[in-house]
């Protein structure tokens, strides 16, 4: 058993001794892209009535960070094309204001930021995830479905020049985007931005087989290492991530290996559906309502409860593998439903 050091009272403690800090919420199961290891094209998606408002998104989120957590990130699908989700940022926000939160941030797929980078920023993001699988348009295009490689670009311009800072996540493809990632840790090097590759996670019917692109991170490591030479450093944003420092640009490079080697020992990390559905771990079913006990009372002493009750459910580990036999996911729901 890993106990982590920081338990404090107050805090969320599951029962392998890790205090829940981190919150990831998607405001909206709706993407305006379809990319093949996320989606499928086609695409059913939830009726608006079913979702949480932007006020019990706050209030929820709010309950967490009332009982210790510390950061909150905003996923979807896609946040940015939730109406009026700005006002989310800016409501939660007051936290960071009186220190009770310590960072609020989102995972975006970039193809809105030119309209929300600055308003982002006002509201006291400092740092923004941006999806980008590839730097050729066509393949750019081919990987999404439907995607502006242009567009994505543009605002990444715009992330950066309203001075928050950037992490590119890539997810490593074999067959698709293998041979552009030295590439990528070059522009990365050379933009200032934090760069972490991903293994593609069996999760959901994306209308297509992953097991022939599936790609292990020590083979893109081993390979990157005959450009760059890559040195393990202790850095962390809270997240999966394990990351290096690349001696050649300066930057930062990251490696997420759910399949690999999996990081549950130190899983500070629950998700939040757009529905009020709690997952305590993304690679397993079990899950909490917190709709029920929200709407239940204008007070939260039900909603708190049900929180605890559910980190007190949090399993160990996750059980993602890629079956090659039978091709069949890990988990059901796709990525768009629990939160990027």
């Amino acid at each position: 058993m890993n106990v982590i050091s920081n338990v404090g009272a107050g805090a969320l403690v599951d029962p392998f001794g890790r205090a829940v800090r981190y919150l990831r919420v998607s405001v909206t199961d709706r993407c305006d892209l379809r990319c093949v290891y996320c989606m499928s094209e086609d695409m059913t998606f939830l009726p608006k009535k079913d979702l949480l408002t932007l006020e019990e998104l706050d209030r929820v989120c709010s309950a967490f960070v009332e009982q210790g957590v510390r950061k909150l990130r905003i996923t979807g699908g896609e946040p940015l094309v939730r109406r009026d989700v700005i006002s989310l940022f800016e409501n939660l926000g007051r936290h960071l204001k009186t220190g009770a939160l310590e960072e609020l941030t989102l995972t975006t797929n970039g193809t809105r930021l030119t309209d929300f980078a600055e308003r982002l920023k006002a509201a006291g993001v400092r740092r923004v995830n941006i999806s980008l699988d590839s730097h050729d348009a066509e393949r750019f295009k081919a990987i999404t479905r439907w995607g502006d490689y242009g567009k994505v670009m543009d605002g990444i311009r715009a992330a950066k020049a309203a001075g928050l800072k950037v992490k590119i996540n890539t997810v490593a493809m074999r067959g698709v985007n293998d041979d552009e990632f030295a590439d990528m840790v070059a522009w990365c090097g050379a933009e200032g931005f934090d760069l972490v590759f991903i293994e593609t996670m069996p999760m959901g019917d994306v209308g297509g087989d992953r097991t022939a692109q599936y790609l292990p991170l020590s083979m893109v490591r081993a390979n990157l290492a005959q450009r760059f030479t890559l040195e393990p450093i202790p850095d962390t944003t809270g997240g999966p991530a394990r990351y290096t420092r690349c001696v050649e640009t300066g930057g930062r490079v990251g490696f997420i290996t759910p399949m690999t080697h999996n990081f549950c020992e130190s899983c500070n990390r629950v998700r939040l559906t757009c529905t009020g559905t709690l997952y305590m771990c993304l690679g397993q079913e079990d899950a909490a309502d917190l709709r029920t006990p929200m709407r239940a009372s204008e007070s939260n002493e039900q909603l708190n409860a049900a929180i605890t009750a559910a980190i007190a459910r949090k399993p160990k580990g996750h059980d993602f593998f890629i079956d090659r036999r039978h091709k069949a996911p890990a988990v059901k729901r796709t990525m768009s439903v629990t939160g990027g």
